[in-house]
């Protein structure tokens, strides 16, 4: 069951062409939504753009990298 059908989810270049482990974005106004790829129709991340910019700031800069 797609809720969003005209929906432009977005994937990183980089997770590469094989499917499966992604983590796509949406910008649904006004706030940013997650999901996982491998189930589109499953549960999702909503943030609003501070939190969504927050979020991807800490993932930048590595501070919560697995040793």
């Amino acid at each position: 069951m797609n809720n969003f059908p005209d929906v432009q989810w977005r994937k990183s270049s980089r997770s590469g062409g094989q499917g499966g482990n992604c983590v796509e974005v949406a910008a649904l106004a006004p706030t940013i939504t997650v999901r996982d790829s491998k189930d589109p129709d499953g549960p999702r991340l909503t943030l609003v753009p501070a939190a969504w910019q927050a979020l991807t700031d800490h993932i930048k800069s590595g501070t919560h990298d697995l040793p």
